[in-house]
Parts: structure tokens; sequence; C-alpha cells
């Protein structure tokens, strides 16, 4: 194939825009921030589940003391009976010292009660401050989220700037070589997933960064300049006189 000097420079130039697209893709895909964002995201859900299932549990414990105060109720109902029956002195002196027996065994069963109620209002206690500092918690990773986020976005158009002004350059230069050169440049860079296109610097291909053999590089020095030659190793267009 023939192209002219200033194609195959044109076409390296080309290759070169293609490099810099890729390299901004990687840095697009791996900026820092979607890491931070992805770690401190499952902070956030690990906080959120703990706070989800800690009001669950408060629910719970919260009907177990509504049980207890009703058991605590109960009892202190009968107790305020008996000893109004007590005060009374209508009762007759056998049931006066059962009443007796009664309240006193009542008031060791409220002790008890009480015991088990103060120990369930603790753990509403510790679970209702267990479910704000959570809270608190989730809500400083949002707002870290919330910064990530727009870090990203900030980083991203900063990106996509230079990938808009690198593609406007492509075109143009693209617009300007030979329709043969440019398709083989892309089919070479299609198949190869290489550059398509390097340089021929210090006998050595930039592409491959291998280096040419003395005889091959001489034939290729005795070649007419138009003459479009291919890298023996990475097979892209090789671009001399750059």
């Amino acid at each position: 194939m023939k192209a002219t000097p200033s194609d195959q420079r044109s076409i390296l130039d080309v290759a070169r825009f293609d490099q810099q697209t890729s390299l901004l893709r990687h840095k697009a895909s791996t900026l820092p921030e979607l890491l931070e964002i992805t770690n401190t995201t499952i902070k956030f859900n690990n906080a959120r589940d703990l706070r989800i299932a800690a009001e669950t549990e408060l629910s719970d414990v919260k009907r177990e003391l509504l049980r207890a105060e009703a058991d605590v109720e109960q009892v202190v109902s009968r107790i305020t009976r008996d000893e109004a029956r007590l005060a009374g002195g209508s009762a007759s002196p056998k049931e006066l010292e059962q009443l007796q027996h009664e309240v006193g065994t009542l008031s060791t069963r409220r002790a008890e009660l009480e015991e088990v109620e103060l120990e369930i209002m603790m753990r509403v206690d510790a679970i209702q401050a267990s479910i704000a500092k959570l809270s608190q918690e989730g809500g400083e990773l949002a707002a870290v989220i919330a910064d990530l986020e727009i870090r990203k976005e900030n980083a991203m158009a900063a990106i996509n700037t230079e990938l808009e002004s690198i593609a406007s350059d492509r075109i143009s230069t693209v617009s300007g070589i030979e329709k043969a050169l440019v398709e083989l440049y892309e089919k070479l860079r299609g198949d190869s997933g290489g550059p398509g296109a390097a340089a021929l610097v210090a006998g050595a291909c930039s592409g491959c960064n291998l280096s040419i053999n003395t005889v091959e590089l001489k034939r290729l020095t005795d070649l007419a300049e138009d003459e479009v030659v291919r890298c023996e190793e990475c097979r892209c267009i090789l671009v001399r006189g750059v």
C-alpha cells in the first residue's frame, strides 16, 4: 500500500489520540472515588441493617416491657385489695392471717417482677442508644458518599471534556487522511487490540518496543517514503522518518 509521508504521520497522530482516549477511559474506570464510594456504601448499608435489626428488637422488647408492667400492675392490684381488707377489720382472725401471708408473698413477687421490669427497661435504653448511634453513623456516611459523588462527577466531567476534545481532533485529523490507510489502521487496531500504528524510533518499533534487526531495518530504509510498512512483530503500521 502507498500513502504519503504526511498521511502516515497523521495516522500516527490518530494512534496517539486513541492511546490518550484509552488512558482516559481507564482513568475514569479507576477513579479513587469509585472505590471509596463502594467501601463507604458497604459501611452505610451495614449501619442501616444493624439499625433496622435494632429497631425490630426494640419493638419486641417494648412488648415484653408492656407484659412485665401488666404483671406488676396485677400484683399491685391484689396487694392493694388485700391491704384494704386487712385495714377494714371485717375478716376473721384466720382470714386475716391468710391475707397477711398472701400480702407478704405478693410483695416478694412484686419485687421480683419489678426487678425484671427494670432489667427490660435497661435493655430498652441500651437499644435506643444503639439506634441513635447507628442513625448518626448512617447520616455521617451518607454525607461522605454525597461528597464523594460530587468529587466523582467533577472528575468525570473533566475527563469527558478531554475525551470530547480528543475526539474532535481525531475526527479532524482522520478527515484529511487517505481512506484506505485509515481503514487499514482501524482493522489492525481492532484485530490486535494494539496501537494500530507506531513510530520507528532508534531502530525499534514504539508499538511493541522491540528492536528491528539490521537486515530488516536496511530494507525498510531503502523503501520509498510513500510505502506503508508494517512491524514484523506486532503487525502495526510502522511510520518512518518521525
